[in-house]
């Protein structure tokens, strides 16, 4: 499989002449015009990430992991052109997120003081061992003065802040946060106004779901967001918000948008542009601050999403046409950096010039399910032609507040291109593209209508293209994990399935996950309130349904999904006796991190397909 180098993020200087962006570790400055760019590096060629840009274009600072089981970290800042970088700080925790006040005097940053792991629930939990304590680690909103390299813990202890922006006079952010741990409450978090001096909160806002991204006007009387339902912390859609600064009542700005928002920017104080996943492509949006229709700005099959702070809000026009920077993608050529006036963007980089697809051609597919339209991705074999058969992967993504796009496909769907197989990700309701109400469709639905959306995607395919109906195979991971253990509780159509990090068993999840949260938005209640809700959603109660071989994957310190989840849906499987195997991975969370694990849990999924189709007779 050939492999691109991965854009972690791209930042755009205030003025819009500069973009700066983070590739493997590795910082560089380049032109938004073109040119060359101009590598950054600091004592012991640390791995650097979190760039960020002074009011000024000036300068740009960034956080250097230090190496070691415990999170640590150095805060620094360069010039522009990545010369004179200066250390701030050593920080004996987790950092992220560094943001300079709008005077230049200071650095903003979220740190958590001693944690013992990087945050986040997708990351390899810490063990449980002795006696469990609620032992809150906060994530607090710290200001560095850099002028005299003082840091000051400002938010209160006890809360954990997610998002902030700063207020144009400096004086405070805009922030969500919630009460308690931050794996854990995410989905509960609040609005609330920082003053950066005292740490005093104030909140503003209280959402009815999950809300992010939230973006202060330039006249710092307003506050825009992202709210709606949403599953995982990162993965954003819903609708635009705009509240008062000082509070009061929040108008949705695109109530009915058939499309998800995903980050918005101001351009001045009476507009925001937003990037948006519709019906499966990338798209560009305007709306204005007092409601009314929403502009079209550009829509394309390919992801040009901006990754980081990649918009110049107020100052970077070129021509009235706002300046942005995008890594910008597609299943057919890997991921670049760009930048430029929104649908006129100009390449910057070549870093995956020389890396071409190993698999085949992809399309953008719609299929109805009764009255709902539904889209998804197909990839067809990498050596297609007509007169023959293949066999078809169905691919779902995980969320379910997520959506296949059209990605450059090192795993997953490219893989099994590779292989002869035609791959379907489908985005059936609960997936963003398609407006809030869809993503909302899966509500107190799970395995319902969801399921059904992807089963008519299957026949629908099969119709049009030449599938080999005797040789479906089902995977995914994390809700696609869920959803694999799911459909072969209800269909015997697949003759092989591989679930990764699936959940099998409601009950037993809802006590044994870190993010217990996430589940409320979506059932009503716990399970423990409304055990019916969740009981005809449960895998493991139609468990003695199943007769597809299944291979079972997992990380061993998963938190959103325990390893605990598999054991028991592979113990089940074996005691019926269906062909079942049990892959446990090492010190992984959620998310492989190691390389060498996520190489040998795409091999294998490939070998699984591959043994079981071939006992097809």
């Amino acid at each position: 499989m050939p492999h691109a180098k991965r854009i972690g993020q791209v930042a755009l200087s205030p003025d819009g002449t500069q973009v700066a962006y983070v590739v493997n570790g590795a910082v560089a400055v380049t032109p938004a015009s073109g040119g060359s760019s101009t590598a950054i590096a600091v004592e012991g060629n640390l791995p650097l990430r979190d760039v960020t840009w002074s009011a000024d274009s000036k300068r740009i600072a960034f956080i250097a992991d230090l190496p070691g089981d415990v999170p640590a970290a150095q805060v620094w800042t360069a010039a522009a052109d990545g010369s004179v970088p200066v250390k701030h700080a050593d920080l004996k925790g987790y950092a992220q997120a560094p943001r300079f006040s709008p005077d230049g005097s200071k650095l903003a940053v979220l740190f958590i003081e001693g944690m013992p792991r990087v945050a986040g629930p997708l990351q390899p939990m810490t063990p449980l061992a002795g006696v469990v304590d609620q032992k809150i680690y906060e994530q607090r909103m710290a200001t560095i003065d850099l002028g005299t390299d003082h840091l000051t813990q400002v938010t209160p202890a006890g809360v954990y802040v997610y998002e902030y922006d700063w207020t144009p006079d400096g004086q405070g952010w805009a922030a969500t946060a919630a009460h308690g741990s931050g794996d854990a409450n995410w989905w509960i978090a609040r609005l609330f106004l920082v003053n950066a001096q005292t740490g005093e909160m104030r909140e503003i806002y209280k959402p009815k779901l999950q809300l992010a991204d939230p973006r202060v006007s330039p006249d710092g009387k307003n506050v825009a967001f992202i709210e709606g339902l949403m599953s995982d912390e990162g993965s954003t859609g819903g609708d635009i918000h705009v509240v008062p600064i000082t509070g009061g009542v929040a108008r949705n700005l695109t109530s009915g948008l058939k499309a998800s928002p995903s980050a918005i920017a101001w351009t001045d104080p009476g507009r925001i542009i937003f990037a948006e996943n519709e019906d499966g492509k990338s798209g560009f949006g305007s709306v204005s601050a007092n409601g009314g229709a929403v502009q079209t700005l550009w829509t394309g099959e390919e992801v040009a999403a901006p990754v980081g702070r990649a918009w110049a809000p107020g100052s970077a026009f070129t021509g009235h046409r706002l300046v942005t920077a995008i890594v910008r993608q597609s299943a057919s050529t890997p991921p670049e950096v760009c930048a430029g006036p929104i649908g006129n963007w100009k390449q910057l980089t070549n870093l995956n010039g020389g890396v071409k697809p190993a698999w085949g051609e992809m399309r953008s597919v719609h299929w109805m399910n009764g009255a709902t339209r539904v889209q998804g991705w197909l990839m067809l074999p990498k050596h297609f032609a007509s007169g023959k058969t293949y066999p078809l992967i169905v691919s779902v993504h995980g969320g379910p507040s997520a959506a296949c796009m059209s990605r450059w496909a090192e795993s997953g769907m490219g893989p099994a291109s590779a292989m002869g197989y035609f791959a379907l990700c489908p985005n059936p309701r609960g997936s963003y593209g398609q407006g809030e109400a869809f993503t909302q469709g899966n509500v107190k639905d799970f395995g319902g209508g969801d399921y059904r959306d992807i089963m008519a995607g299957v026949d629908a395919i099969a119709n049009q293209y030449p599938i080999d109906t005797k040789r479906l195979g089902i995977r995914g991971h994390s809700y696609g994990g869920y959803m694999t253990m799911w459909a072969e509780t209800q269909t015997r159509r697949f003759a092989a399935a591989v679930a990764g990090a699936g959940l099998s068993d409601w009950l037993s999840y809802y006590g044994l996950n870190d993010i217990d949260e996430w589940m409320i938005p979506f059932f009503g209640a716990s399970v423990y309130d409304d055990p019916a809700v969740y009981a005809k959603s449960d895998p493991m109660h139609f468990v003695k349904a199943v007769k597809t071989p299944t291979l079972i994957l997992v990380g061993d310190r998963d938190g959103e999904v325990p390893m605990e989840q598999s054991v028991e849906w592979w113990h089940a499987l074996a005691t019926l006796h269906v062909p079942t195997k049990l892959v446990v991975y090492p010190n992984e969370g959620h998310v492989f991190i190691k390389p060498a694990d996520a190489g040998d849990y795409a091999l294998r999924t490939l070998e699984w397909f591959e043994e079981w189709f071939a006992k097809v007779p």
